[in-house]
């Protein structure tokens, strides 16, 4: 494992260097250069708050591709009743806010810290980063946010106070963008995920798309 010097922005290539269970550097900062770098490169920060920054590349990768998208009958019908919403980028610090309180299954903290988040918020003030917002009675009720690069949405992390909040937002986000984004990934297997499509390829499969959809950006 490769440990980062603070002062310079680089990272090991992650096609070349499989690092434990797809850790494959640690320290640095959080700065919005290196976050950006790291992204574009395929890889993520992931970590405790108190321990050292861990930099991730996994092997295999969680993705969605928009076309491959399941949507149940259940959900397919509270979609047709209008139950929600939805908006882009209207209201990021809220989402991020959210997501960063959401409770997670065997999680007893969060790993977003406060330097993290501010890093995001500046990211998407640059227009980097975006929001989806559910709303329910004009309350926001779910949404999730994270980093574009070409045609690729590095999805971050979501939240919701209600049920299907998050699952209609994402939906939502697909549906309406899959004309323009190729693909979605969402870095670490979830249940909740895979139920809408989600699935794993390789690693260089998953850099392969970035790469290419980064040198068209």
């Amino acid at each position: 494992m490769v440990r980062l010097d603070e002062k310079e922005i680089s990272f090991p290539d992650p096609e070349l260097y499989d690092g434990h269970e797809g850790v494959v550097a640690f320290g640095g900062d959080l700065s919005v250069e290196r976050i950006w770098f790291a992204y574009q490169l395929g890889i993520f920060p992931w970590y405790n708050p108190g321990e050292e920054i861990l930099w991730w590349c996994p092997d295999p990768r969680f993705v969605l591709v928009p076309e491959e998208l399941k949507v149940s009958k259940s959900m397919r019908k509270i979609l047709n009743r209008n139950v929600f919403t939805f908006s882009e980028n209207k209201n990021f610090r809220e989402v991020i806010r959210n997501c960063q309180k959401a409770n997670r299954k065997g999680q007893s903290g969060t790993w977003l810290s406060d330097e993290l988040m501010n890093t995001f918020i500046q990211l998407h003030e640059y227009g980097l980063a975006k929001s989806i917002e559910v709303w329910q009675d004009e309350e926001l009720v779910g949404g999730f946010y994270g980093l574009q690069i070409g045609n690729v949405f590095c999805g971050e992390s979501m939240f919701a106070t209600v049920s299907n909040a998050s699952k209609a937002g994402f939906i939502h986000f697909v549906e309406s963008h899959k004309n323009n984004i190729e693909l979605i990934d969402c870095q670490s297997h979830t249940e909740h995920l895979e139920s809408l499509g989600a699935k794993m390829i390789p690693k260089k499969e998953f850099l392969k798309i970035l790469h290419e959809n980064n040198e068209r950006g």
